[in-house]
């Protein structure tokens, strides 16, 4: 199963406009945010992440309670976290 999961955006890649690196319940990484140019994606924002790419930016509230409920779910939360772990995007 693939999730999506939520990351706060805590640094925008000058060098490279749809870059960004999220934290994702500690772990950073670097994701393309080029879906969504057109809404601004700031330092502090959430976003929805999926296979290296933001999907929507969502409000704090909705990703807390979204990773909480992640984490309820055993194995598959915990095969994401692992995806994440082992991506990279230069």
């Amino acid at each position: 199963m693939c999730l999506a999961i939520p990351g706060e955006v805590v640094e925008i890649l000058d060098e490279h406009p749809d870059l960004v690196k999220v934290d994702v319940s500690g772990v950073r990484r670097t994701i393309n945010v080029g879906l969504l140019a057109d809404e601004g994606v700031r330092r502090g924002d959430w976003v929805l992440i999926h296979v290296g790419f933001a999907l929507s930016k969502i409000d704090e509230e909705e990703a807390r309670a979204t990773l909480e409920f992640l984490e309820t779910l055993g194995k598959a939360y915990q095969d994401e976290m692992d995806a994440l772990l082992d991506s990279e995007i230069d």
